[in-house]
């Protein structure tokens, strides 16, 4: 009887580490699968003198005009490598604007979603403060902003919505998707139009896809751009800047 009693013990451990085990797996597979930002098109986009860049603690890359007063803290789209967007910062930076283009664990914004926590104090020049993100990341930013209003001027979304309900603020607020996104989650999206604040912002670029905010390629699912990467994070920029300068 204890002889069986200490197989089944045995055998119900060896199942559950061999469970445990498929599932670090899948989650590492899962993990190391992402987009990579597409550094051959990126390195048209250098900065100009007047920008400096450089490298925080946790490895957030900072875009800084001289003289700037505006800030926006930006999280990437979920499994994006960060440095693919890099030159919509770039193009933000080069208005004036400070850029602080966080840097996620395993490039998933869930994982961290207080990111932004010590980033401000760093920089007591700037006046106002926006936060933003695409994607998966502009879903976390707005979370993080519900626990954070009175430290912001508002949000920018870009093909994201806002699960947080933000409509009772007075937070300025941006929502940008491209007319080709097939990414986007457009019932969902509707649905959370009502966390929103009232008399938000919102714009959609013809033309424009899901993965063109930054630059890392095509995405799985995502429809036919008709219009190249370049203009469409051009245009974004213009229409953050409309919104935050």
């Amino acid at each position: 009887m204890k002889t069986n009693k200490k197989r089944t013990i045995c055998a119900v451990t060896v199942s559950i580490i061999a469970v445990l085990a498929l599932l670090i797996g899948v989650c590492a597979i899962y993990l190391s699968d992402y987009y990579r930002a597409d550094e051959g098109a990126i390195a048209a986009f250098a900065p100009e003198d007047n920008i400096s860049v450089s490298v925080l603690d946790n490895k957030s890359v900072v875009f800084e005009p001289k003289n700037a007063t505006v800030g926006l803290i930006f999280y990437p789209g979920g499994k994006v490598e960060h440095d693919a967007y890099q030159p919509l910062m770039e193009a933000l930076a080069r208005e004036g604007i400070l850029c602080v283009l966080v840097k996620m664990p395993f490039r998933l914004a869930v994982f961290d979603v207080n990111a932004a926590n010590g980033i401000q104090e760093q920089f007591p020049q700037i006046k106002d403060w926006y936060i933003g993100g695409h994607s998966l990341g502009g879903s976390m930013a707005a979370s993080y902003l519900a626990d954070h209003v009175d430290q912001y001027e508002g949000l920018v979304l870009l093909g994201s919505y806002s699960t947080a309900d933000l409509s009772g603020t007075d937070l300025k607020a941006l929502s940008i998707y491209g007319s080709e996104d097939k990414v986007l989650n457009r019932e969902k999206y509707d649905e959370n139009k009502s966390n929103l604040p009232s008399g938000f912002t919102e714009t959609v670029i013809e033309g424009g896809c899901h993965a063109y905010f930054g630059m890392y390629g095509a995405q799985d699912g995502d429809g036919t751009p008709t219009i190249a990467n370049h203009e469409q994070i051009s245009l974004t920029a213009e229409h953050i800047l409309k919104v935050i300068k």
